[in-house]
Parts: structure tokens; sequence; C-alpha cells
């Protein structure tokens, strides 16, 4: 399992989007990356 994982957001409303939606929509979304804990959750 990698250590990063990827999720969508809409760059207006700030809603999260699938990853293949945001990578589509270039100019209003953005493709965060973020650290998984050992779990694969989000790591804050």
């Amino acid at each position: 399992m990698s250590k990063f994982g990827k999720r969508g957001r809409d760059a207006g409303s700030g809603q999260f989007i699938p990853v293949k939606e945001a990578e589509r929509r270039k100019k209003s979304a953005i493709v965060e990356r973020f650290k998984k804990d050992k779990n694969g959750r989000p790591a804050n």
C-alpha cells in the first residue's frame, strides 16, 4: 500500500468529488495528495 492517497475537490465549493472527475475538470477542480496512516485513512 502506498503512503499517499489522492482525493478530488471542487475549487469553488470545496466539496469532494471523484478523482477522475477532478482530473477531467482541470480549471475548476483540484486533485490533492494526502498522507495515509497505517490503516489507510488520512493522517492529519
